[in-house]
């Protein structure tokens, strides 16, 4: 618009410009309803502002970076958020290691390591995930595993004792039911489900991946579905070397690492497979593992402590959220898996369709795209 047409009258060539009496009212009385449009449309402005700040609950996608990674208030700065805890046992007092990363007051992960005898390490995957959403996690090396103490005391390696154990990092952490969501990957699936069904009461949700509720149904799917799927020649030697109770045979270690984990535990060639996995896998306590799971990769076998446990009739006694994960190639069962979700009270199961044991790995995206969800769902109040 042009400045000329912006003159309220025109006067004759040569002449001066003038405005009327009834003129200069009308342009004041423009000027100061224009006035009262403009700080109406400010004041709207703010308090829309101001309610979305203080009248809604901080969700994982809208916390500020300087927020999750506040240290205020934290006293495991000087350690990049490592914490060792001390453990109360009948054999004495052990300490196990812990590490925190971020903040939120309303989600917090405790992690579960499988094996039993792993570590927190083949789980740093976490780290690509969790961070950008906000969510508050903790990296936590059970007793004879990892940075823990190793005492290597057999009379502590049973489930009620570990599920203790968790149970007091729970409340060294200050972790309580408005907050405290627990993963259990593998063997960690066992401790979570135990711990569900003895502590829920301090639960928010809990998170079994990869893990079915019955050893005796694992060692079922083991025989009669895993181990027919390989080569036959293959199935034939591994059976007669078993059977031999010759598991530290090389030829039994190779005919294993190169034709049964790279279908069933983690789906990459293993020259491909990710550092922490490979770091983590390198440094198992063996004769923890054994002692719980038995020599034998086609279930639980001889005399290990586990070959017996069945929480499948315990299952409806769940009541908080929970959610089960599986993959198509899993060493155990995605159906019985799925199954578990339907007999819990509240539960939910996520399928990787290229996953395996590892599918946190293997089908990265699905799987933490599900494990995510379902926590914002809950911490969202839609589960």
């Amino acid at each position: 618009m042009s400045g000329k047409n912006l003159r309220l009258k025109t006067s004759k060539a040569g002449e001066k410009k003038s405005c009327t009496f009834d003129q200069l009212i009308i342009l004041s009385i423009m000027h100061k309803i224009n006035f009262l449009i403009l700080t109406t449309f400010i004041f709207l402005i703010s308090c829309g502002n101001h309610k979305s700040e203080t009248g809604s609950k901080t969700s994982p996608e809208k916390m500020t970076v300087a927020a999750y990674f506040d240290r205020t208030g934290h006293d495991d700065i000087l350690s990049g958020g490592v914490k060792m805890i001390p453990i109360q046992t009948a054999a004495g007092t052990f300490k196990v290691w812990t590490k925190r990363t971020g903040n939120n007051p309303t989600i917090k992960v405790l992690i579960l390591h499988g094996g039993p005898g792993a570590s927190h390490q083949y789980l740093e995957a976490f780290d690509s995930f969790f961070p950008g959403e906000g969510i508050e996690y903790y990296y936590y090396d059970q007793l004879e595993s990892g940075f823990s103490d190793q005492p290597n005391d057999t009379s502590l390696w049973h489930v009620e004792r570990f599920v203790d154990e968790v149970e007091q990092v729970r409340q060294a952490l200050g972790l309580d039911r408005d907050n405290f969501y627990l993963y259990g990957q593998s063997w960690g699936g066992i401790l979570a489900l135990e711990y569900a069904l003895k502590h829920q009461e301090h639960l928010k949700a809990v998170i079994i991946s990869n893990m079915m509720c019955s050893i005796p149904d694992y060692n079922k799917y083991a025989h009669e579905v895993l181990g027919p799927q390989l080569n036959p020649e293959v199935l034939s030697e591994i059976k007669k070397l078993e059977a031999a109770g010759d598991f530290q045979n090389p030829k039994y270690i190779e005919l294993i690492t190169e034709y049964y984990y790279p279908e069933h535990v983690l789906r990459m060639p293993l020259e491909d497979w990710p550092e922490p996995v490979v770091r983590d896998f390198s440094q198992t306590n063996e004769a923890f593992y054994v002692s719980m799971q038995g020599p034998s990769e086609f279930g639980s076998v001889g005399n290990s402590r586990l070959k017996n446990w069945d929480r499948k009739k315990d299952l409806p006694k769940i009541t908080v959220p929970t959610l089960t994960m599986g993959g198509t190639y899993d060493t155990m069962d995605p159906e019985h898996m799925k199954w578990m979700a339907g007999q819990v009270q509240h539960g939910r199961y996520v399928h990787c369709p290229n996953g395996s044991h590892l599918s946190m790995y293997d089908d990265q995206e699905i799987y933490f795209k599900g494990l995510i969800q379902f926590i914002r769902d809950v911490d969202q109040g839609t589960f």
